[in-house]
């Protein structure tokens, strides 16, 4: 017998909660400013194929991907109760190296029921250079690359695997710290989610898995009815890969046929040599979102849409890359223009439902030296907000993080205190939102002061190509990055990676979001 809708709900909101809880935890636990300033992570609830069925509201990016992840697992010979599973490996359900992902299988009278994962953003893992954002052109350059392994087998600490990691991070404190928040945050999940198979039984729990992802289907189907049967196409361009590459097309064409979808990213780039691939679990979680973006608040986060919307690209191509690709950039950059292509595509069917262009860039931001305060070795990473994209009927928001992300940034009281950097200014970029009808938002300025020598690495976009508008709106302002030595002040390319000396300064303004609509 089906669920009714109320209990349905209760189920849903039972789930849900424990990812939300999990997610308090490895926040509370996490020792690097990244996971408890930030909260660059995520967590989710899987049935034993993989199937996400719960989330917390944590990063886009992680979240719609994490199923590869989960499936990859599924691959090794034996997973036992007590195991913790591990991996970062692009290629095999990851999607940057610095995400990493745990995973613990939850085992209820000795059979495998279901997984908790949480991912979460380790500052550094190795690599070029500090925060492992370096401008690569190889994945073997990018940082330590782990394949599904088990960090702990039968609740034993694999030590030898440990201690690789361990070794190739410049701070492994602050790793191990991260490392025991993320495995606190599973064993509370596995913990909550027991208690509610044993409060409501295990046949109802699954039932429950089950119909939440034909509910999320039911619901994206009739989201995919209402726009207009057609053939939509847009094509916008990434900036550079940093290393030569220039002007590099994202292109989706949308097929909407009754109730299905279908995304064929294939005019999109080949495979270039800097590292703004992406594998194929980052090109499905950025499609899926801007359909989520499409669908009402009530529909439930899990992988339900993924029945309705196809998803075409080609091999060794920029949206599905292939080992030994560069990917660092991938993740957090061409996410952002698959994003935009595919919501540009739906502007022409449904553009009182789509937002103009958001700030289309992480900006992503790394630094780390020797911290003097300590002697030892540090690294530090962020991404930094920009403005969002004009709506039909509203103004888009300033000074907010957009799309793929959903973190925070670091206060400028707890960057001070932790690392040898002073923040000169924090603020609104006035007027860089797109005029329209409905004006984009505004972005903003972030210029650190360095109070030592220090090596910085940038992957940001949008500093060539602005971001759109719709229906006659403007564009937003492109963002710029400068940086500035004694009275000396040089603009720096939207990927770059350098020495600072005590003193010198980096300021970064962000790009602003287009307008929606003509000026009245």
């Amino acid at each position: 017998m089906p669920l009714s809708p109320f209990e349905l709900e209760i189920y849903q909101n039972i789930l849900s909660s424990i990812a939300e809880e999990m997610g308090v935890v490895l926040i509370r636990a996490g020792f690097s400013p990244n996971i408890k300033e930030r909260r660059d992570l995520s967590c989710a609830i899987f049935q034993s194929n993989g199937d996400m069925i719960a989330q917390a509201a944590h990063i886009p990016i992680h979240l719609a991907s994490m199923s590869f992840a989960v499936r990859a697992v599924l691959d090794m010979p034996e997973i036992n109760d007590g195991d913790i599973l591990i991996l970062n490996d692009p290629f095999q359900g990851g999607t940057h190296l610095p995400d990493i992902t745990c995973i613990m299988p939850v085992f209820y009278d000795n059979k495998l029921e279901f997984f908790v994962a949480s991912r979460a953003h380790h500052a550094d893992i190795g690599g070029l250079t500090p925060g492992s954002m370096p401008l690569s052109t190889s994945i073997d350059q990018e940082g330590i690359l782990i394949p599904p392994s088990k960090l702990y087998r039968k609740k034993r600490l694999n030590k030898k695997l440990f201690n690789e990691i361990m070794v190739s991070t410049r701070d492994p404190e602050e790793r191990e710290g991260d490392f025991n928040a993320q495995i606190g945050a599973l064993e509370l999940g596995e913990k909550r989610l027991k208690e509610t198979i044993k409060k409501y039984a295990l046949k109802k729990v699954k039932q429950a898995g089950n119909e939440l992802l034909d509910y999320s289907e039911k619901i994206m189907k009739e989201v995919v009815r209402e726009i207009p049967n057609g053939v939509y196409e847009f094509e916008d361009y990434m900036d550079d890969d940093g290393v030569g590459t220039t002007k590099i097309p994202i292109k989706a064409k949308v097929t909407i046929k009754g109730q299905r979808a279908k995304v064929d990213l294939r005019g999109s780039s080949n495979q270039v040599r800097g590292n703004l691939n992406a594998p194929y679990s980052v090109t499905t979680a950025a499609v899926i979102y801007v359909f989520q973006c499409l669908a009402p608040s009530s529909m439930p986060l899990n992988s339900g849409p993924l029945r309705v919307i196809e998803i075409i690209v080609q091999n060794n191509s920029i949206l599905n890359a292939k080992y030994p690709a560069a990917v660092v950039g991938g993740n957090v950059e061409t996410s952002q223009r698959v994003v935009d292509v595919v919501f540009g595509a739906l502007s022409k069917a449904v553009p009182e439902k789509v937002p103009a262009a958001s700030a289309g860039s992480m900006s992503n931001f790394t630094f780390g030296g020797i911290n003097p305060k300590t002697g030892r070795n540090y690294a530090y990473y962020e991404t930094i907000a920009g403005g969002m994209g004009g709506r039909s009927g509203l103004d888009g928001v300033s000074a907010v993080q957009t799309h793929m992300t959903n973190t925070l940034n670091t206060p400028i009281e707890s960057l001070e205190r932790e690392l040898p950097v002073m923040l000169n200014s924090y603020s609104i970029r006035k007027n860089s939102g797109g005029r329209g009808k409905y004006k984009g938002g505004d972005s903003i300025i972030r210029e650190y002061k360095f109070l030592s020598d220090a090596t910085v690495s940038m992957i940001t976009e949008r500093r060539k190509f602005s971001p759109y508008g719709i229906k006659d709106g403007k564009p937003g302002r492109k963002g710029k990055n400068t940086l500035i030595r004694k009275s000396k002040t040089t603009t720096i390319g939207p990927k770059a990676s350098f020495k600072v000396k005590k003193g010198e300064s980096i300021r970064i303004e962000t790009p602003a979001g287009g307008g929606w609509g003509k000026a009245q």
